[in-house]
């Protein structure tokens, strides 16, 4: 397999550091890397090095006056005025961070690296660690986006001609990509999260299905808390390998926030790493069977930054470069699991949001 996946990785995502005592921190995108050589699954890949997005390349999922505000603020952090809280910024989740536009820009021109490598053959798979920035609409940051670099990388492939398949996993609800995309029948946007209920964004509810003539091309499978490994991967096994059969991509793009996991601090699902080499094994079997391997996977959310991120997706891209082995020492020995009052209530809504979706498989995918 070597030299049929690439690795997007280089100095460049250190950059996007939105402060010193944020969330999201780099950091776990370079301890995921140098768990990847330690482990020596970088033979079996192409690291290459991430380029800036360019304006044009911004303006496919992006308003150009959003792209020059958040220019603005990047160059002149003090400029900040009412408009900045308009378009998101100047809080906790998006505070105005100098070099935010280069940072961010570099994490968009990976996403696009890895769909050119995929469309062109230079690769079958390729992963961007550092991308999976999903909640960004088009003219307003969110939930630590800045630019959504997993849209823009869809968009793209749908400029190249491509039916794209993106499949969310990150426990926050894909909003910000699913919106881009909510009115295209050409992308088909699939989100298992935890519930908008509970969590952030408060959107991604089963009954949001996309608008004519993109109805049926958008599913959305929101989870209880303490939902565990077993009721999260039945979740996952009953609606993304029918969804993708019936839908039929060309390429696969699948955000891969790991923040599912118990030890996660920003969410309330109670899943361990034993799922990685699950989700990894069914995506890249799934790219295989219907995109003749084309497969763009990015990262996502992960806030413990070294007890889990680097774990999770080392054990995700061991399955992209077909090496399991390498990695499975990296699966966490217990399982987390609630109580059972916790548990009969996962399964009992669980069952009514994957009855709702069955409804939904029932009817034809618009093509």
């Amino acid at each position: 397999m070597a030299g049929s996946v690439r690795l997007l990785w280089g100095d460049a995502f250190m950059a996007y550091r939105l402060s010193d005592d944020h969330p999201l921190q780099p950091l776990r995108v370079k301890l995921t890397v140098e768990l990847i050589r330690e482990l020596g699954l970088d033979r079996f890949a192409e690291i290459i090095e991430p380029r800036r997005a360019t304006d044009e390349e911004l303006a496919l999922c992006h308003d150009p006056g959003y792209v020059r505000h958040v220019r603005r603020l990047s160059d002149d952090p003090q400029s900040a005025d009412g408009r900045a809280l308009a378009a998101g910024f100047d809080n906790r989740d998006n505070p105005i961070a100098a070099g935010m536009h280069e940072a961010c820009g570099a994490i968009v021109g990976a996403s696009i690296q890895a769909a050119e490598a995929v469309h062109t053959g230079a690769a079958l798979h390729a992963f961007n660690p550092a991308g999976g920035l999903h909640h960004a609409a088009r003219a307003r940051a969110s939930g630590f986006c800045v630019y959504n670099d997993v849209a823009i990388a869809v968009a793209w492939l749908r400029q190249q001609g491509h039916r794209v398949a993106y499949v969310d996993v990150d426990v926050h609800h894909g909003d910000g990509t699913q919106a881009l995309f909510y009115s295209d029948p050409e992308v088909l946007t699939i989100s298992l999260h935890e519930s908008g209920r509970y969590l952030f964004p408060g959107t991604g509810f089963t009954d949001e299905t996309g608008v004519d003539p993109a109805r049926r091309t958008c599913a959305n499978l929101p989870l209880a808390p303490y939902t565990w490994d077993e009721p999260w991967l039945a979740a996952f096994d009953a609606v993304v390998p029918a969804l993708l059969r019936r839908f039929r991509p060309t390429v696969l793009v699948t955000q891969d926030g790991c923040d599912t996991h118990a030890l996660d601090p920003l969410a309330h699902l109670l899943a361990s790493t034993a799922i990685w080499p699950h989700v990894g094994r069914r995506l890249h079997e799934l790219a295989h069977e219907l995109c003749e391997g084309r497969w763009v996977a990015t990262g996502g959310g992960g806030y413990a930054i070294r007890e889990v991120v680097p774990r999770a997706w080392t054990l995700l891209f061991a399955e992209m470069v077909e090496q399991p082995a390498l990695a499975a020492g990296l699966v966490d020995i217990e399982q987390y699991l609630p109580e059972q009052a916790a548990r009969e209530r996962v399964w009992t809504l669980l069952g009514r949001d994957l009855g709702s979706l069955g409804r939904e498989l029932d009817q034809p995918l618009s093509l």
